[in-house]
C-alpha cells in the first residue's frame, strides 16, 4: 500500500481528524459515493479537479485506482463494472481529460455498461469564455450518454450524483456524465447529504405476452434462444437456463453474452454471426422461432438482415422499448425486465418440450462443420492454438476473468476459450475499441481481487494503451496479458488481403517493438514465446510472480480469422475456409 493510501485510509477512520476543514462540495461528492456504496474509482487529478483530489487526500472509503491515460481509467471503470454487475465511477479534469473520456464513453453506451463520469470543469464565472482546459463536455458527450448534469450549485449536487447512480444502474444499464465547476467543488456543502435514490422499480412484463412466449414455444419443433448481453446486465443467466432446460430450447449467445450460459451444457450450440460457428447461424437459419432475449440483432450477428431467420416467428424479449422492432420486427414483443419475463414464460408452459429431434440435427451440423485451422505448412505458433493451451490452463481455476482487445484475437478467444459464469468474458463489442483489454483487465482485478485475470491482446491492439501496465503494477493489480502477435493489424491484414487485392497498406506493426521489454520497462515480468514448449511455463510464470505480466507471444503473420460471413452474405452462407 503506497503512503498516501495509508494515510487515507488511517483518515477515513477517524471521525474527526486534526484541523479537518468545513465540508465542500468535493467532500459532498466523496460522501455520496461512499453512500451508494462505491468501493474503487479510476481516474487522474488535474487543475479543475483538485479541490476533489484534495478531498481524496484528506480521507474516504473509496478506494482511488490511478490510471495513466483518461480512457484507460474509462475502461477500467467498465472492466469493473462489467466483472462486478456494480456501477464503475472514473474522474477526470476538464479539457483533455474529460475529452479522453470519450471513448470508454462511447463503448459503455454501446454495451449497456453502466458507469458514472465525474468531470471537472472551469469556474462557472469563466464559462463560455474559452478559459484555459474549458470543454463543453456535456454538449461533447450529448449523444453518447443517459443522461447529462453541469452542476452549477452545491446545494444540487448531493442530488444529482445520487439521481446519476439511479439512471446509470436503471433499466438498460449506460454512462451517465455530472460535470462539476471547480468553485462548485470549492463550495461549502451546509445542507446534509441526500439518501441515495432508489432503483427504478421493475417493469413488469404483460402476462398475456409471456402466455403468447409460452404457447408458441409448446407449438414449435424448432426453437432457438438467442441470448445477448442483456441476460448478462439483468443478472437473469439463472432463469434463462431454467427456460432452456424447462423447454429443451438450444442455446446461442453473442460476444456479449459469452458466458451467459454454460459453454458445457448439452443445450449449448456457440455463437451466431460474422466469426461465429457455422451451427450456430444454421440454427438460427433453420429455427421456426427465435427468442431473442436482451439482444439487438446486430449486423455482425445477423449478416445480410433481409435474409436472417427468415423462417422463424420472433419473439423479442427487452427492457428497452426502442429496441423492441427497431431492426427487425417481432410477432411476439415482450417489454420488461428479463428475469421476471423468463421465469414468467417458464410458469406459462404446460406442454411437455418436443425438440429431440432439432437438438440431433444441430449436434449433426456441430459435428460436420466444427471449427478448425490449417496447421500443415504452419512455420511458427497458431493463434488458435495459443487459446487452446491457455484455455486448457485455467478451465480448471475457480474464478477466471478474460478480456480481449479488439481484432482477430477476439475472435479467436470467442471461439476457443470456453466460459462456463457470466461476467467472466469482458470484451468491447457495439464500440470495437482497441485497446480496452488491459485497462478492462485491471478494473475486472479491483472487482474481483482474488480472480485469475488474463488480457487476451493482439499486438496492434495492445499498443493502443500499454502504459496502463505501470498502473496495474504500481495498485499491486496483477493480471495477465497474452498478446497473439503477428506483427500486423491482422483483421486489417485479412480484409485488404480478401477485399482489395491484397494490396496490403499501413498494416505493418513488426518493427521495432520489443513488447516483452516495454512491459518490463513498466515494471511488469515481460516474456517472450516463440514456441508451443515455450507457452505453458511461460504462462504459469506470469500467474505465480504475484505481478502484471506480459507474453509477448509471436504467431503465425497472416493468418485468416475463419468461419466468416462475407460483407452482404446471408449469415447461413458464411464461409468456413476459402474454397469450402
Amino acid at each position: 500500500m503506497t503512503p498516501e493510501r495509508t494515510a487515507a485510509a488511517a483518515a477515513a477512520t477517524d471521525p474527526d481528524p486534526p484541523s479537518a476543514p468545513l465540508p465542500c462540495g468535493a467532500d459532498l461528492i466523496l460522501r455520496v459515493f461512499e453512500a451508494e456504496r462505491v468501493e474503487v474509482c479510476f481516474g487522474i487529478p488535474g487543475g479543475a479537479v483538485l479541490p476533489l483530489y484534495d478531498a481524496f487526500a484528506r480521507g474516504t472509503a473509496v478506494r482511488h485506482v490511478l490510471a495513466r491515460h483518461e480512457q484507460g481509467a474509462g475502461h477500467m471503470a467498465e472492466g469493473y463494472a462489467r466483472a462486478s454487475g456494480k456501477v464503475g465511477v472514473t474522474i477526470a479534469t476538464s479539457g483533455p481529460g474529460a475529452t479522453n473520456l470519450v471513448t470508454p464513453i462511447a463503448n459503455a453506451m454501446m454495451d449497456s455498461t453502466p458507469l458514472v463520469c465525474v468531470t471537472g470543469q472551469v469556474r462557472s464565472a469563466a464559462i463560455g469564455s474559452d478559459a484555459f482546459q474549458e470543454c463543453d463536455i456535456v454538449g461533447v458527450t450529448l449523444p453518447l450518454v443517459k443522461h447529462s448534469w453541469q452542476v452549477r450549485d452545491v446545494e444540487e449536487l448531493a442530488d444529482v450524483l445520487h439521481e446519476a447512480f439511479r439512471l446509470a444502474r436503471s433499466g438498460r444499464p449506460g454512462p451517465v456524465l455530472v460535470d462539476v465547476p471547480r468553485d462548485v467543488q470549492e463550495a461549502p456543502a451546509g445542507a446534509a447529504l441526500a439518501a441515495p435514490v432508489a432503483r427504478l422499480p421493475e417493469r413488469a412484463p404483460e402476462a398475456q405476452a409471456l402466455a403468447a412466449v409460452a404457447r408458441a414455444i409448446e407449438a414449435a419443433e424448432r426453437p432457438v434462444l438467442y441470448v445477448g448481453g442483456g441476460v448478462v446486465n439483468a443478472d437473469a443467466c439463472a432463469e434463462l437456463r431454467a427456460l432452456a432446460e424447462r423447454a429443451r430450447i438450444p442455446v446461442v449467445t453473442t460476444l456479449m453474452a459469452k458466458g451467459a450460459f454454460p459453454e458445457s451444457h448439452e443445450l449449448f450450440f456457440g455463437w451466431p454471426g460474422m466469426h461465429g460457428a457455422r451451427w450456430a447461424n444454421l440454427a438460427i437459419d433453420r429455427a421456426d422461432l427465435v427468442l431473442a432475449v436482451g439482444a439487438r440483432f446486430d449486423d455482425r450477428v445477423t449478416g445480410r438482415l433481409d435474409a436472417f431467420a427468415q423462417a422463424a416467428t420472433i419473439a423479442h424479449f427487452d427492457v428497452d422499448p426502442y429496441e423492441l422492432g427497431k431492426v427487425r420486427a417481432a410477432e411476439l414483443p415482450v417489454l420488461g425486465d428479463l428475469r421476471p419475463a423468463l421465469a414468467g414464460v417458464r410458469t406459462a408452459l404446460r406442454a411437455a418440450p418436443r425438440t429431440d429431434a432439432w437438438i440431433e440435427q444441430l449436434a449433426a451440423w456441430r459435428e460436420r462443420h466444427p471449427l478448425a485451422y490449417d496447421e500443415t505448412a504452419a512455420t511458427m505458433l497458431k493463434p488458435q492454438r495459443v487459446l487452446q493451451v491457455l484455455d486448457a490452463a485455467l478451465r480448471d481455476h475457480p474464478d477466471v476473468i478474460w478480456s480481449t482487445g479488439v481484432g482477430q484475437h477476439q475472435m479467436w478467444a470467442m471461439q476457443y476459450l470456453r466460459c462456463e459464469r457470466p461476467r467472466s468474458f469482458l470484451t468491447s463489442g457495439g464500440h470495437g475499441t482497441m485497446g480496452f483489454g488491459l485497462p478492462a483487465a485491471i478494473g475486472a482485478r479491483a472487482a474481483r481481487p482474488d480472480a485469475a485475470v488474463v488480457c487476451v491482446d493482439g499486438d496492434g491492439s495492445f499498443q493502443m494503451t500499454p502504459q496502463e501496465l505501470a498502473c496495474a503494477v504500481a495498485e499491486d493489480l496483477p493480471v495477465v496479458v497474452a498478446i497473439l502477435n503477428n506483427g500486423g493489424l491482422g483483421m486489417v491484414h485479412q480484409w485488404q488481403t480478401m477485399f482489395y487485392e491484397r494490396r496490403l497498406s499501413h498494416v505493418d506493426l513488426s518493427q521495432p517493438a520489443d513488447l516483452a521489454l516495454v512491459a518490463r520497462g513498466f515494471g511488469a515480468l515481460g516474456l517472450t514465446v516463440r514456441t508451443e514448449a515455450e507457452l505453458l511455463p511461460s504462462l504459469e510464470q506470469a500467474l505465480a510472480c504475484g505481478r502484471a505480466a506480459v507474453l509477448d507471444v509471436h504467431v503465425e503473420p497472416g493468418e485468416a480469422c475463419y468461419p466468416m460471413i462475407m460483407p452482404g452474405a446471408p449469415a447461413a452462407e458464411m464461409v468456413e475456409w476459402p474454397g469450402r
